[in-house]
């Protein structure tokens, strides 16, 4: 009797600690079969105890959530009094533990105890929960460098995150508050890192071309991309309310963005210019912030280091802001244009981006025609003297901008214009000589230089008789068709300003004749004072400064 009483005391105990584990349910082993069976079909279960049976009243066994499958089944009842194996760890477990560790500076701590289900599998009212779920698994940063290394982890995220871009413009409820600060958070641990741009030494920066250079690839980007596709369509997304995401796409959240536009990978540039076109149009709140952060970065390239890689993008994205400016224009927005924009026309890597600025400067002068004299004023402060294929640019930008100007600015700015015009007429570079005589090609230009030729013609006269001896025949082609133009519209002033450049060629050669003639008498005296015996006086020369000991 004594003997049965002692055997039913291990028994009891152990049936209690099992129980206490079990968080006091009776069916613990029924429990540990159906997990173990649900862990099974899904490789993103933890190594402790759970019931994924207990989620939404259904077994996670039936769930097929898109490339997560795994052939080996986890270990799910490590948590159930087993022994857990460090030898049947697979990527899933290594997920997990990279979930906690620390990105950012900020631990992230996951939900995901139990396998998670395909969020097209669960009911409507549950998928915000389970997408946040999902998106705290993705706060998990792999390192990119080594290509073998967390394969099966690397590949799980993705296909996690392929998942998420999926589901966000299906939504047809508005995000939570909580949604929108995990999109954010986990926005924030993948794309915001420390960038090593390449250095560019001078030669480099001033025969830069942006379609020549070598692309710069992150290794990342296999998982960058995919992240910046679902911020992209989470802003995008009507279900976004600007009113609330403001609070966490906030002043910090923007000027970090703009960062990562000196990144050397194309590709994320073009994704943050999408970005911000959408929070631009998106965070009205947010439009003068946004501007005023641009407009310190381009101060910066400008007056300090010259270097950066997404200044073209930051400018397509100014072009689409100017295009949409009220007139009449804010004195904001006319400082924009003489402190950044054109004095963007200075750096030697101009080329690189001289599409977009052209098109911001043409967009102010098309907004307000008495913008034109400032801008080609600004031109002309900036030309350059030595680099003939920026030339090359800053006469068609020229072109653009006078195709856009009134006559009454073009006679403001006309006498300064043309006298660089003219220089450019006689460059011994051919190809800054002809884009010079291309503005004729022009109907509207010429029309303005016929009105105003009187004050024109004898400007660029000169330069207009001297090409016709030019050493390229395109040149000399269509200098003579200039010249036709100006017969035909004013015989009369053209022949007085014939008139006039030959008597100041006679007079030049009038001039040369009589400074050859005095060198040569100069030369005689020489000759004549040495073939005498005269003695020359030998230049004087100072002593040497002598040191005493």
């Amino acid at each position: 009797m004594i003997k049965q009483i002692l055997n039913r005391i291990p028994t009891r105990k152990a049936h209690k600690s099992t129980s206490n584990r079990d968080g006091g349910n009776r069916n613990s082993s029924s429990n540990a079969s159906a997990s173990s069976k649900s862990n099974s079909g899904v490789g993103l279960s933890r190594s402790k105890s759970s019931n994924p049976a207990s989620g939404h009243g259904q077994s996670s066994k039936g769930n097929n959530d898109v490339g997560l499958n795994r052939s080996n089944s986890l270990n799910p009842t490590s948590g159930h009094g087993q022994t857990h194996h460090p030898a049947s760890n697979t990527g899933t477990d290594k997920l997990d533990n990279a979930l906690n560790t620390k990105a950012n500076g900020d631990k992230i701590i996951s939900t995901t105890n139990e396998a998670l289900p395909n969020l097209k599998d669960v009911p409507n009212s549950e998928r915000q929960n389970l997408f946040i779920r999902k998106l705290n698994m993705c706060c998990a940063v792999f390192d990119f460098t080594d290509p073998k290394k967390n394969l099966k982890e690397k590949e799980i995220k993705r296909q996690i995150l392929v998942e998420l871009v999926e589901y966000v413009p299906t939504e047809n409820e508005k995000f939570s508050e909580t949604v929108m600060q995990e999109v954010v958070k986990m926005v924030s641990a993948n794309i915001f890192r420390r960038l090593t741009p390449q250095p560019r030494d001078n030669k480099m920066l001033e025969t830069f071309d942006g379609e020549e250079e070598e692309r710069s690839m992150d290794p990342a980007w296999h998982h960058l991309g995919v992240v910046y596709e679902l911020f992209l369509r989470f802003v995008h997304s009507p279900e976004t309310d600007a009113k609330v995401a403001k609070r966490y796409i906030d002043h910090g959240f923007i000027l970090r963005l703009l960062e990562l536009f000196d990144s050397e990978d194309s590709r994320e540039r073009e994704y943050l210019k999408f970005i911000f076109h959408r929070t631009y149009g998106k965070f009205m709140v947010h439009r003068p912030f946004i501007r005023k952060a641009i407009n310190n970065i381009l101060f910066q390239f400008i007056f300090e280091t010259e270097k950066h890689n997404g200044i073209a993008e930051l400018l397509e994205i100014l072009g689409s802001i100017i295009n949409g400016f009220a007139l009449p224009l804010k004195e904001e927005h006319k400082l924009f244009l003489v402190r950044a924009l054109i004095p963007l026309h200075k750096p030697k890597c101009m080329p690189g981006y001289h599409g977009q600025i052209s098109y911001c400067i043409t967009q102010f002068v098309e907004k307000d025609c008495k913008l034109a004299d400032i801008v080609v004023r600004g031109l002309l402060k900036y030309w350059p003297l030595t680099n003939s294929s920026k030339e090359v640019i800053f006469l068609s930008e020229l072109e653009e901008v006078l195709e856009a100007t009134q006559p009454s600015e073009f006679q403001r700015c006309m006498m300064p214009l043309f006298r660089q015009i003219s220089r450019c007429l006689n460059s011994s570079h051919f190809q800054v000589a002809e884009r010079a005589l291309f503005l004729w090609n022009n109907d509207h230009i010429e029309n303005l230089i016929k009105q105003n030729r009187k004050s024109i013609l004898p400007i660029i006269f000169p330069a207009l008789e001297r090409n016709t001896s030019h050493w390229n025949q395109v040149v000399r082609s269509l200098t003579l068709n200039v010249r036709k133009i100006f017969s035909d519209a004013d015989p009369e002033l053209f022949e007085e300003c014939l008139v006039k450049f030959q008597e100041y060629e006679s007079k030049k050669e009038e001039t040369k004749s009589k400074r050859e003639v005095i060198w040569k008498r100069l030369e005689e005296i020489a000759e004549v004072r040495s073939g005498s015996g005269a003695i020359i006086q030998p230049p004087m020369l100072l002593p040497n400064k002598v040191t005493t000991g």
